[in-house]
């Protein structure tokens, strides 16, 4: 089951980071300032996926969540598919929205059904497997899209990616069980129970109460406010600012274009690295075994990625800076295992997915809905007066910063009301 849920994942990230790897063809080729390309890959995606997450997560704390998954994974392949249909701004705005619309179905019910089905010895580390569908998206969604882009254009990057979805939603339709149906039938209860579930006002008052998980996704958003910034962009810059170098390469290596290489560098970059990082971050909080754990190891990382991420944006060789990459992404992937079983362990089984939804709003109403918007308006500004490959390289610059906040905000959430408990 947590094998199906990391490839739902997965496909969820490679139809999110597709859209980074071509965004420099679509600006170009539908006249886009870096304002709108912001807007279109985060706040377009992040108005449904975010207000819509906490309805469906109701709805998984009474229904068949295997049945919720199925029709948000078909829904967002669906809307990938559309968006290489786009003729403007407005067009693919639209399509991102509707794969936010059905991305809202696919975390919560999916982190819920694995917590039930898992030992809580091993949650960190399932967690973190599912959560490795993030950098094996990325890594499938940039590989995939620089050589497509190269070779056919990029709008056949989305007609390419969209239809395997809807096969893989077909196949967990008839593969999976919902493990809380078979866990409430083996008790002879009636399964979802109204009176099981705890209201929505019960949630509310409970985690308003608990001073540690305000905390945490405070640190999570900031996190991912920095982190979808610049994997919307980090394309854009190395094209800006290392074209003739990525061209150079494509041809030593007998590739179709300089997008090629980049989609293969960023790939190996975010796929790797997020993978190290995300297995090593699960590994050390399940290890440790202590609530503490779960705090450190994120405020760690966090700190430890910002002056690394800053180098790779300001060192004249693009593939010294595409190698070091990896180090930053594997030490700010370490939060996803022991930050989302933290959230799990201050939560009623039967809440679990609304908690969730609750706390993914939090972090992608900022992260993702202002992250990439912010660095493409600083971009924007800046550009009027020192050009567009170094306005794009000091608005990244400025945003990873904030990494130093989330590393803090980590910590601050050790000791306080509602501490993970043990």
């Amino acid at each position: 089951m947590v094998g199906m849920m990391f490839l739902t994942y997965a496909f969820s990230y490679l139809d999110r980071q597709i859209v980074n790897i071509v965004a420099e063809h679509m600006k170009t080729d539908l006249d886009l300032a870096d304002w709108q390309i912001g807007a279109m890959s985060g706040l377009g995606f992040a108005l449904l996926y975010t207000t819509l997450g906490l309805p469906v997560a109701r709805l998984a704390e009474r229904t068949d969540r295997v049945n919720i998954i199925t029709a948000a994974l078909m829904v967002w392949s669906g809307c990938t598919a559309l968006f290489g249909l786009g003729r403007n701004f407005i067009e693919v705005f639209a399509a991102r929205i509707g794969v936010g619309l059905g991305e809202a179905g696919g975390s919560p019910p999916a982190m819920s059904m694995i917590a039930d089905a898992t030992p809580r010895a091993y949650q960190s580390r399932a967690l973190a497997l599912y959560n490795l569908g993030v950098p094996m998206g990325a890594l499938l969604g940039m590989v995939l899209g620089g050589f497509v882009v190269d070779a056919l254009g990029w709008r056949w990057a989305f007609w390419i990616v969209g239809p395997p979805g809807i096969l893989l939603a077909i196949l967990i339709r008839m593969l999976l069980r919902d493990p809380r149906g078979r866990a409430d039938a083996e008790a002879g209860k009636a399964v979802r129970s109204q009176d099981t579930v705890p209201s929505l006002g019960e949630v509310a008052a409970s985690l308003r109460r608990n001073t540690a998980f305000w905390w945490i996704a405070a640190g999570a958003a900031l996190t991912t406010f920095v982190g979808y910034g610049q994997q919307t962009f980090y394309a854009s810059f190395f094209l800006r600012n290392h074209a003739d170098q990525l061209d150079d390469l494509a041809k030593a290596w007998g590739l179709a274009g300089p997008t090629t290489v980049l989609g293969i560098g960023l790939g190996i970059a975010f796929g790797l690295g997020g993978a190290i990082g995300t297995i090593l971050g699960g590994q050390l909080g399940d290890r440790w075994r202590s609530p503490h754990a779960y705090l450190w190891v994120p405020a760690l990382g966090s700190a430890l990625a910002a002056p690394l991420y800053i180098a790779t944006l300001v060192f004249p060789s693009a593939g010294f800076s595409l190698a070091l990459l990896v180090v930053p992404v594997a030490l700010k992937s370490m939060w996803y295992g022991p930050i989302y079983a933290a959230v799990q362990r201050m939560t009623h089984a039967r809440s679990r997915a609304t908690v969730l939804a609750i706390f993914l709003f939090l972090l992608n109403a900022l992260g993702l809905g202002f992250g990439p918007l912010s660095i493409g308006l600083i971009s924007d500004w800046l550009a009027q007066s020192m050009g567009e490959a170094q306005g794009l390289r000091w608005a990244l610059i400025a945003v990873t910063i904030v990494s130093l906040a989330s590393s803090l905000c980590f910590w601050a959430a050790k000791g306080r009301p509602g501490e993970v408990p043990g």
